[in-house]
């Protein structure tokens, strides 16, 4: 339990002040519950250490997209990273500024760019030559200038899950350093495309700042490279991709990350982050009720109500959330060993693997830290509904996403008998 907004208070386990067990009664389970003192104050660190130095904070919308989240944030300044159209349809929808998104991704059609650049987008990160060659051609059909930053593939190892590390030679995502250089000449030759940053983004779940500070060293370089040949950079968005405690990780706090960041990149450029796990991902639980005990001579099962379609992280990267009962136990008795497994007819929908606890048919359960990457990477498998959320705000709380209904789980379906 790491989140210092998430206590026993009674007995009881409370989110701020809001006892889980009245969101459960009134809500239903499960649902995704979200404290909005936690990731505003996560969102406040992170600008407060920068002191005076010139940067901007861009919250990675892909973490947590839910528009009360989005507009709590733009509330306090925040700016933000998209990677489809449909999130910046989302920050905008929210009250966020398109002036202060920067729009990342390796995918980007010709609507997307076409409806980023109307928008009046901040920044669109390049990934590739032939993006560019697509961003020239549209913002030339449109008469639209924009800011452009090269997202640089350093071939650092965030030494992280290989599903989520994007710096590596093999990714996907971003231009080889050494291939950017001849990309920025293009760029500036172009009428419409101001190259403003360098962008680099390695991984996540980070926790360690040492690859960080390795990649950036590689893309301070290059800015001051191109600065030679009369190519002036600057920004310089250093990604998000710090980590934070699911399991006993220890990683740097955000302050020792700011650090090093400023210590490392010259006060000419303007520091940009794109932080989304380390703001959201402690500030959110899901609670989920216990069905059925399930004991054979092998195995013990505690099945609960949510399943991999509601939280996918277990299932696709093994990843470990602590499981919290809703009712301390004083006893002394600490539980039995059991996996906690949802409905689902897949092998690999267990939410928890060899956990202790104490529980029966019908107890209240929170899995914790799945603010990032929870709700947002929900589906409709086994045809089950998308689950309600939930946010807290110290002493009162409001359902901000309704549970999906069955009317909507199949009103986009056209009834089409064919034969």
């Amino acid at each position: 339990m790491k989140s210092e907004f998430l206590k026993y208070y009674n007995k009881r386990l409370h989110l701020e002040d809001i006892d889980l067990g009245e969101i459960a009664g009134e809500v239903g389970t499960p649902c995704y519950v979200y404290s909005r003192r936690s990731f505003e104050q996560a969102w406040h660190q992170y600008n407060s250490a920068f002191k005076e130095r010139a940067h901007r904070i861009c919250y990675a919308v892909k973490a947590n997209d839910n528009l009360s989240i989005l507009k709590a944030l733009a509330l306090i300044g925040s700016d933000f990273d998209v990677v489809s159209i449909g999130e910046l349809h989302k920050v905008t929808a929210a009250g966020g500024n398109p002036a202060g998104v920067v729009f990342s991704g390796v995918g980007k059609t010709r609507g997307e760019i076409t409806d980023a650049l109307k928008a009046g987008i901040g920044c669109i990160n390049l990934e590739s030559c032939e993006e560019f060659e697509r961003l020239e051609s549209v913002a030339a059909s449109l008469g639209a200038c924009v800011n452009v930053a090269v997202r640089v593939n350093p071939n650092v190892d965030p030494k992280t899950h290989p599903y989520i590390s994007t710096g590596l030679k093999d990714s996907k995502f971003g231009v080889p350093i050494d291939d950017a250089r001849e990309l920025y000449q293009r760029i500036s030759a172009s009428k419409w495309l101001n190259p403003s940053g360098i962008a680099c983004h390695i991984g996540s779940q980070i926790t360690s700042v040492d690859p960080i500070i390795e990649a950036v060293r590689h893309v301070v370089d290059l800015a001051l490279g191109l600065k030679v040949i009369g190519i002036k950079i600057t920004n310089i968005d250093v990604g998000g991709g710090l980590g934070i405690d699911y399991a006993g990780e220890t990683p740097p706090t955000i302050k020792e990350l700011v650090d090093g960041l400023c210590q490392t990149v010259p006060e000419e450029f303007k520091l940009v982050l794109e932080p989304g796990r380390s703001i959201v991902g402690p500030a959110g639980l899901m609670l989920t009720r216990v069905e059925f005990i399930k004991k054979t001579k092998d195995k013990n099962f505690v099945i609960v109500d949510a399943g991999m379609n509601d939280l996918l992280r277990p299932a696709l990267y093994d990843g470990w959330h602590d499981v919290l009962t809703h009712c301390e136990n004083l006893s002394g008795v600490e539980g039995e060993i059991c996996d906690v497994v949802g409905p689902i007819c897949e092998t690999g929908d267990t939410l928890a693997k060899n956990r202790r606890l104490l529980v029966s048919e019908g107890d209240l359960l929170a899995v914790v830290d799945c603010g990032a990457y929870g709700a947002v990477m929900g589906s409709n498998y086994n045809a089950r509904l998308r689950c309600a959320e939930v946010l807290v705000d110290e002493s009162s709380y409001s359902v901000v996403r309704r549970r999906q209904t069955f009317d909507s789980l199949i009103s986009d379906e056209k009834d089409v008998l064919i034969t």
